[in-house]
């Protein structure tokens, strides 16, 4: 089995940072020690000069549009990006074309990842208005290990996977051993506020009315309906790319009363903020909408505080010549997974974030909410998913760099450079440069257990 010694770097944990070392066997943690000195005979032994050494990124939330919206992205070229931005792992998001609504779409997706993805893979299961009994049978049958959680979208997004009758709100959010993820937006606001833009404008609705359109107010409704049904029924509730100061402060509290409760942002909405529409326009159009710069601030501030829980991308690519259409043509969803990791170093270090954030966000506590075994933590026995960032160099971002041609981020200046990945124990990124060929990677199929309610 191949042997490494990773030294002189900074080992970067959710709750601690230090200088040491740390040893691969074969696919996974031999050993980690602080300080100097460390020995393990036989290996190929990597001075990392002092660089971040991290557990590589699970991203929770992406949609690599296969089966169904090829021509957009697909899971080998979606998860070849995904390692370039330092993410081992991803679990897909179910809106695919058909959804992943059934064991056996669940099924055909993971055989084209066992065939394609080139990073570890899982998918989570979506929720309609009338398949929950059969979730439940899934999960009775033991096939819960084969699906991260329950996607439940609150308000339609692509897809149209609307989960709308309070009955089958009831039922899903009373399954217990799994986490459900919340797309949460009212969909009567949304309709009223398109209609109220259209009474106005007409067709010629500016980019900039989509945070009117989809409004704080929808968010703030939809997710305070989800937080009353989780703290009344107990439920694992994960709200996904919270947007809004409000929602922040009604999830911080909803948490004291069920510690199960828990929250995720993307980078997206600490980045870009409502005055970036004249600039990017169809480019920065995403659900929800990426809202005002008191909102970005507070949800900076709820990122460094632990209030958001985790980090996920929200990748979701469309062609640029989609996403130069009128706003009424034009598809949400923002191609990121690439530059999350950057976006979120060059964030810590002009707010003072601790990087130990970066790391709980991104690997540690998604690990935790989706019960995925032996990944997301430097701890020996663990998969050797690794993750070396340079803190202080950047780059800027290339508009061309994923499959759908184009960026948000595109001529923007990040730190936090990806140098360097560990897939399984495999190297696949060297001096920022991807290179798959030649190593003997195996990505693997992510296992869940069962989450336990506290």
């Amino acid at each position: 089995m191949p042997r490494y010694l990773l030294t002189n770097a900074l080992i970067v944990k959710g709750s601690s940072s230090f200088m040491g070392s740390l040893a691969i066997e074969g696919e996974r943690i031999a050993g980690i020690w602080p300080g100097e000195g460390a020995e393990f005979p036989d290996a190929e032994v990597i001075d990392l000069g002092g660089r971040i050494l991290m557990a590589g990124m699970i991203d929770s939330h992406v949609h690599f549009r296969e089966p169904g919206m090829t021509w957009k992205a697909d899971i080998a070229s979606e998860s070849a990006a995904a390692l370039e931005g330092g993410v081992t792992s991803f679990i897909d998001m179910p809106n695919t074309a058909p959804p992943t609504v059934t064991a056996e779409a669940l099924a055909d997706k993971l055989g084209i990842a066992s065939m394609t993805s080139k990073a570890n893979f899982g998918f989570h299961l979506g929720a309609t208005n009338d398949n929950i009994s059969r979730i439940k049978e899934y999960l009775d049958e033991g096939l819960g290990e084969r699906f991260g959680g329950i996607k439940v979208f609150m308000g339609s997004s692509t897809g149209n996977m609307l989960v709308d009758r309070n009955e089958s709100l009831e039922d899903v959010f009373s399954i217990k051993g799994k986490p459900i993820l919340v797309h949460s937006e009212d969909e009567g606001m949304i309709k009223a506020g398109l209609n109220s833009a259209r009474q106005t404008y007409g067709d010629n609705i500016p980019f900039s009315c989509h945070p009117s359109i989809r409004s704080r107010e929808a968010c703030i409704r939809s997710t305070e309906r989800a937080l009353e049904k989780a703290v009344r029924l107990g439920t694992s509730l994960h709200i996904l790319h919270v947007s809004t100061a409000e929602e922040v402060e009604m999830i911080r509290k909803a948490k004291l009363s069920n510690p199960n409760i828990t929250a995720e942002t993307s980078a997206n909405y600490l980045w870009f903020c409502d005055e970036d529409y004249p600039r990017l326009k169809g480019k920065v159009k995403c659900n929800p909408a990426v809202k005002s710069a008191a909102d970005r601030d507070a949800l900076r501030k709820a990122f460094a505080d632990g209030t958001i829980d985790t980090i996920g991308s929200d990748h979701a690519p469309h062609l640029k010549d989609e996403k130069d259409r009128p706003y009424i043509q034009c598809p949400s969803g923002l191609p990121s997974v690439r530059e999350q990791l950057p976006v979120l170093f060059t964030v810590a270090k002009d707010f003072g974030i601790p990087f130990e954030r970066i790391a709980s966000a991104c690997s540690e506590k998604v690990a935790a909410v989706f019960g995925i075994e032996d990944r997301g933590r430097l701890e020996q026995g663990c998969f050797a998913d690794l993750v070396v960032i340079d803190p202080e160099k950047g780059s800027t971002v290339r508009g061309d760099s994923y499959k759908c041609g184009w960026s948000p981020y595109e001529d923007t200046a990040l730190k936090g450079k990806v140098e360097m990945v560990w897939l399984n124990g495999c190297p696949v990124v060297n001096n920022s440069i991807l290179n798959i060929a030649t190593s003997q990677s195996r990505p693997r199929q992510l296992r869940f257990l069962p989450t336990a309610e506290q």
